[in-house]
């Protein structure tokens, strides 16, 4: 099994695949955010805690260690448990 990254070599790999901006984004428990949009492109990666991630009518049950991805402008809920979570992000934001 491989040992998962550490936050330096997330981000070095984002940064490789193009990605502009990574940080790391920590939710409180039973946090809901309706149906939104953002205007970046974003890699993930869950390190603490769940969240729930609805796509249309596609939801996915996220946890540490699993990955998700989204273009931009993709409409999209989320939904995080009872310990809240953390991912780190990579957003590759649109350019002018």
């Amino acid at each position: 099994m491989t040992a998962p990254p550490t936050f330096a070599e997330f981000d070095a790999l984002a940064r490789a695949q193009g990605f502009d901006e990574v940080l790391a984004r920590q939710w409180p428990a039973h946090t809901v955010l309706d149906t939104h949009t953002h205007g970046f492109d974003v890699a993930a990666l869950v390190v603490q805690g769940e969240l729930w991630l609805t796509i249309g009518d596609d939801t996915r049950h996220l946890q540490v260690g699993e990955r998700f991805t989204l273009d931009r402008d993709v409409p999209h809920a989320e939904r995080y448990g009872d310990q809240g979570a953390t991912y780190w992000v990579a957003r590759r934001n649109a350019t002018a």
